[in-house]
């Protein structure tokens, strides 16, 4: 039965890795992205809501004592 011949394998995963990176680069140098993107900010509103300026405290049925 004949040995399996690996010597060349190292070679042809190196250079599948190699092709595969530059086929990549070339895909992506072919898109074209905005040049200057402008940012876009948030509006921050001066609504507030009630519970933001006081302390609640919420009891729950089973801290409340038995009646």
């Amino acid at each position: 039965m004949p040995q399996l011949d690996t010597s060349t394998w190292f070679i042809m995963i190196l250079s599948m890795f190699l092709t595969l990176f530059i086929l990549f680069q070339l895909k992506i140098s072919n898109h074209h992205y905005p040049e200057n993107p402008m940012t876009k900010y948030a509006k921050i509103t001066g609504q507030h809501n009630p519970w933001e300026n006081k302390w609640t405290k919420i009891y729950s049925p089973l801290s409340l004592p038995p009646q």
